[in-house]
């Protein structure tokens, strides 16, 4: 039983999930940024669909066609030097979808931050995978604290109105951040429960992570910009 809950957890922590998630609480918190009135506009939905297929269903169709070709074992690449082509396929898409949002576009800056994190992270785990085996899960979630402590920076008094049976209930950015460090604790616990990593591998994940994502910050903020 308990390895099934790890693995529903290590499908809802997958490091593709995460711009998906950035975005959508985004969108929740503030869809005047985006041109729109709610998560629910076409316009949102248009944007969503494109992050989504660009982060998670190409890139995991690129992945899958791997492994028919010989170069990996079987899609979670559990062996270090397999994990080099499933990065590099990602890298790919992340760094297109960065370049299409341009600034002043239908993304605000803020979220365009967060693509470069998530960008900043996927090459960095490429980077010590080269060395070391890296938990890429854990660097997902690294990368959405992270995020999740911009957006908190961000729009601090502003709260995300979530629908709970049959009235709404408003969460604070603050409470948003506590919740995903606890979701990020329990996907380490996933991934080391299923004896996929070590935990010096999940630790080195959620630093590559949260620093990719105040590296982001740290770029964007620096060259001019205004979240």
């Amino acid at each position: 039983m308990s390895r099934f809950i790890a693995h529903i957890f290590s499908l809802v922590g997958h490091p593709f999930l995460v711009l998906t998630y950035a975005l959508i609480l985004l969108l929740l918190t503030s869809p005047y940024e985006f041109g729109v009135h709610s998560l629910f506009d076409k316009k949102a939905l248009t944007l969503l669909l494109y992050v989504f297929s660009s982060t998670v269903v190409i890139p995991g169709i690129g992945i899958a066609l791997m492994k028919p070709l010989g170069l990996i074992s079987n899609l979670q690449s559990p062996e270090r030097l397999e994990r080099i082509g499933p990065y590099i396929i990602t890298g790919v898409f992340y760094l297109w979808l960065y370049q299409n949002l341009k600034p002043g576009g239908v993304a605000p800056p803020l979220f365009r931050t967060c693509v470069l994190g998530a960008t900043f992270a996927l090459f960095g785990a490429f980077f010590v995978n080269i060395f070391t085996k890296v938990s890429a899960h854990a660097a997902g979630m690294g990368g959405l604290v992270g995020m999740l402590l911009l957006l908190a920076a961000r729009w601090p008094e502003r709260s995300i109105e979530l629908f709970a049976g049959n009235y709404w209930i408003q969460v604070s950015p603050f409470l948003l951040l506590v919740k995903s460090v606890l979701l990020a604790g329990i996907v380490g616990w996933a991934r080391l429960h299923l004896e996929l990593h070590t935990p010096r591998q999940v630790w080195y994940g959620y630093a590559i992570g949260f620093v990719g994502a105040l590296s982001a910050w740290w770029m964007s903020t620096s060259g001019g910009g205004n979240l």
